[in-house]
């Protein structure tokens, strides 16, 4: 009987010592995937930061550190009050009159070939009367997961867009349609939006202020500089109730 119990003892603390053994490989192999740092250069943890960082920080991180002004003019206007961050998908269209159903297949290619993420960045030769998107083609944007829309020309359907919550900016509202008046110029290709480059892959940010460019290759750094700008104007505003004094903010923050 002795025996049968020594052996039955042997046997649980071989199994108690091989389970502990077990759950500390495995905490060791598990911890470092939570304790190891988020890559800052990494796509998704851009567009986190943009996604809090304000445009206005942004416009001026971009002026700082690469001496451009690279945000849209005053006429650039959402449709209704909303904020996203995505990379740049191209379209161009150029003017002309014409009866081919095939014009604009290409325009319709690179939405449906648009990854996750994608800003649809429109420019619309002398489109400001010009309806560069509706409803159709953002409910498609917003089923592939688009940020949202910038268009240098109108846009229609725009209780719709609303109604669906997919965010556009652009030149006005206009009833209009590109159909027979417009050609397909190219997807994926440097452009120049309401005066400003724009690139494939660039970071697009924008909110209540307006929107703003960031070439892809300085999107850290101008990140960086602007959630510091962010943070000094947002510390500021109790300081300056506090003293009453803007003067004496900005001595301490440096920020205006």
């Amino acid at each position: 009987m002795k025996t049968i119990l020594r052996s039955a003892r042997l046997r649980l603390t071989f199994f108690i010592t091989a389970a502990a053994m077990l759950g500390l490989v495995a905490a060791f192999s598990i911890t470092p995937a939570f304790s190891r740092p988020a890559d800052v250069n990494s796509d998704a943890a851009l567009l986190d930061g943009y996604r809090h960082t304000e445009v206005a920080s942004v416009s001026d991180a971009m002026e700082k550190v690469t001496g451009q002004r690279m945000y849209l003019s005053h006429r650039m206007q959402p449709i209704f009050t909303s904020k996203f961050a995505g990379f740049a998908l191209t379209v161009k269209l150029k003017k002309e009159e014409n009866k081919d159903p095939h014009a604009l297949d290409g325009m319709l290619a690179a939405i449906d070939q648009g990854a996750p993420n994608s800003v649809y960045v429109m420019v619309i030769e002398d489109g400001a009367d010009i309806a560069g998107m509706g409803g159709l083609m953002g409910t498609a944007m917003l089923a592939r997961n688009f940020s949202g829309a910038v268009i240098d020309g109108g846009v229609r359907d725009t209780a719709y867009l609303k109604k669906i919550g997919f965010p556009v900016f652009a030149l006005g509202n206009v009833p209009s349609t590109s159909v027979g008046h417009y050609r397909f110029n190219g997807a994926n290709i440097p452009v120049t939006c309401d005066g400003v480059l724009v690139s494939p892959g660039d970071i697009v940010v924008a909110d209540s202020d307006g929107v703003a460019i960031v070439p892809r290759a300085k999107a850290s750094e101008v990140l960086a500089t602007a959630q510091d700008m962010d943070f000094k104007e947002h510390s500021m505003y109790a300081y300056i109730e506090k003293l009453k004094s803007i003067e004496e903010a900005v001595k301490k923050f440096g920020r205006l």
